[in-house]
């Protein structure tokens, strides 16, 4: 993505005491991360407590947020729980998995 924005010089308000000052930008090259979600899905096995307990435990949630997270999964059959890059979510990802709960992260 390139980014090319100059601000155009004003000269019409010089003599009305209006001082104006120009920036001038250079073309930039920004590098964007893609970002990604960690998705738990709702399953017919896994209690309340353990998927809240995990989701404080692997992914850092605070305990509202879990349980908000908990609440969306049994409501709606899933949740995006976090969003970060592939590299991020996938070890996290897999610690759910590895306590039983169905995780999977979006492209």
């Amino acid at each position: 993505m390139k980014i090319n924005a100059g601000l155009p010089e004003r000269t019409d308000l010089v003599g009305a005491g209006v001082k104006w000052q120009t920036e001038e930008l250079h073309e930039t090259d920004v590098i964007e991360e893609e970002l990604h979600n960690l998705i738990v899905w709702n399953d017919d096995v896994n209690t309340f407590d353990w998927v809240i307990e995990s989701l404080v435990d692997i992914c850092g949630h605070e305990t509202l947020q879990a349980e908000q997270c908990a609440l969306i999964v049994h409501h709606k059959g899933k949740c995006g729980v976090k969003k970060g890059s592939f590299d991020d979510l996938r070890p996290q990802a897999e610690g759910l998995i590895d306590r039983g709960i169905q995780a999977t992260i979006d492209y």
